[in-house]
């Protein structure tokens, strides 16, 4: 099998926005969270220092740099984190005013990976058991889907560097258990879905390249795990499916405490795939992550505890176990076959889950070079 496509999901939280401005002071960005982390146990590695350091995604400058940074190393295209809620978008301008105003955007490919679920203060979490405010909920009616339809297709997927499988625009969509419950069912959805495809039809697409992201329980707050989704997607007519993140697919309750074991979470990841690959009525595209550190987002006085997210198993894969997950993905594509290969990395950006591509002051560029000794660059 030829070389894949190498997607990475680009989380968009490193920009003042307007929300963040209103729900917790003015400048606000998930830097302050990043900045404040402290080691929470012997042998953990906080604060994270980012080698460029805390930058503003969105200046198109900036921008320009994680392409060039991107492009050089092997990574093909973003998977952008894209929030739309009932009243609209959130954290937009990672997108609308830094990647898509880059001088060099057009040296790789963007999509929108719809980051559906609900949104839950825990900037930071003050505990187990505490109370966390929902901000935004996940599931939307059929009138704003039908505002984002016609926003995705008119501003984004119209766009040279958007990313299309045989014409078709690529549009992931990471809990369908919430636009099942926004919509009001699988036969509503269904007929959503139905009416999105012939509107991207209408702007002159073949159709759209709907991508499920599925895993078997949730992990954030509200989540609906999905159960049977072969028969779930092959209703709703998606066209792949693939993962976010490696611990959606293990029971981090068997795992030692407060350091995970990342040899078993790859492990039990892949193992997961292959079911996937093995039953989903849709070719399913492997993810392989970086790392898993949500502290961050966690109170930092007192003790790390073993409970809900984000108070999880720490997870810090060194660049060489990074690269065994890089390898894992290699041997899945060229067994399984998929149509149009891609591996998906989670994740380019993720600083406050301790999993970023991005060169950091411990691993300098380890993460990104090792990308490109295993792929090569497109």
């Amino acid at each position: 099998m030829g070389r894949p496509l190498v997607l990475a999901y680009y989380f968009p939280d490193w920009h003042q926005d307007p929300l963040n401005d209103k729900w917790f002071g003015r400048g606000w960005t998930e830097w302050e969270l990043v900045r404040d982390a402290r080691p929470r146990f012997p042998g953990h590695h906080q604060p994270r220092v980012p080698l460029l350091g805390h930058r503003d995604e969105s200046d198109p400058d900036e921008a320009a740099r994680d392409i060039a940074m991107a492009s050089s190393h092997g990574v093909d295209g973003f998977l952008v984190d894209y929030y739309w809620y009932e009243d609209g978008p959130y954290l937009s301008s990672a997108l609308d005013d830094g990647l898509l105003n880059a001088s060099n955007i057009d040296e790789v490919k963007f999509a929108l990976m719809w980051a559906n679920h609900d949104l839950v203060n825990i900037f930071p979490s003050q505990g187990p058991g505490a109370a966390h405010q929902t901000l935004r909920s996940g599931a939307i009616s059929r009138t704003s889907f039908e505002r984002f339809a016609h926003v995705a297709l008119e501003k984004y997927f119209s766009h040279d560097s958007y990313l299309t499988i045989d014409g078709a625009p690529w549009l992931s969509i990471y809990q369908v258990g919430s636009l099942l419950e926004g919509l009001g069912g699988v036969a509503e959805t269904a007929d959503a879905l139905a009416w999105f495809r012939d509107l991207a039809r209408e702007h002159g697409f073949p159709d759209l390249h709907l991508d499920a992201v599925v895993w078997g329980f949730g992990v954030l707050p509200g989540a609906i795990a999905l159960e049977r989704p072969g028969r779930l997607l092959e209703k709703l007519g998606f066209s792949s499916a693939t993962s976010y993140v490696w611990i959606h697919h293990d029971d981090l309750g068997a795992h030692p405490f407060p350091a995970g074991d990342i040899e078993r979470l790859r492990e039990r990841a892949f193992q997961e795939y292959d079911d996937y690959a093995a039953t989903l009525p849709v070719p399913f595209y492997p993810n392989v992550t970086v790392g898993w550190d949500s502290s961050p987002r966690t109170r930092q006085e007192g003790v790390y505890e073993h409970a809900d997210y984000p108070w999880y198993p720490v997870f810090d894969a060194s660049p060489t176990e990074f690269r065994e997950g890089l390898l894992a993905a290699q041997s899945f594509l060229n067994e399984h076959r998929p149509p149009n290969p891609v591996v998906t990395i989670n994740a380019w950006n993720e600083w406050t889950e301790g999993s970023s591509l991005l060169p950091d002051s411990r691993h300098g560029y380890g993460y990104l070079e090792a990308v490109r000794k295993v792929f090569g660059r497109a």
